[in-house]
């Protein structure tokens, strides 16, 4: 079965999760599937603390993955966020 969770990566004590979609038997922080965003929880000033490729994720769902509590969670809270501007630099 294929999932959908979080997988730490940073420094001691300092969390940062991908999100990713993974096959359920492999370990937290073992090879994925596809890389769909990143939560980082200790962000603070304009570092962002959520991003979440919510198309992927529902292409994930209706093929039968399950996404963890925590997912399901964050997936809720980048829905309310607003949509956020990316500008390019110009070369």
């Amino acid at each position: 079965m294929v999932s959908i969770r979080l997988s730490r990566t940073g420094a001691k004590k300092r969390p940062f999760y991908r999100i990713v979609v993974i096959d359920s038997r492999k370990r937290r922080d073992g090879r994925y599937i596809e890389k769909i965003g990143f939560f980082n929880p200790i962000a603070q000033g304009a570092a962002p603390r959520l991003s979440l490729n919510l198309a992927r994720m529902e292409h994930w769902i209706s093929q039968g993955a399950q996404a963890s509590k925590r997912v399901g969670e964050l997936a809720r809270e980048a829905k309310r966020m607003p949509a956020i501007v990316v500008e390019e630099a110009a070369a």
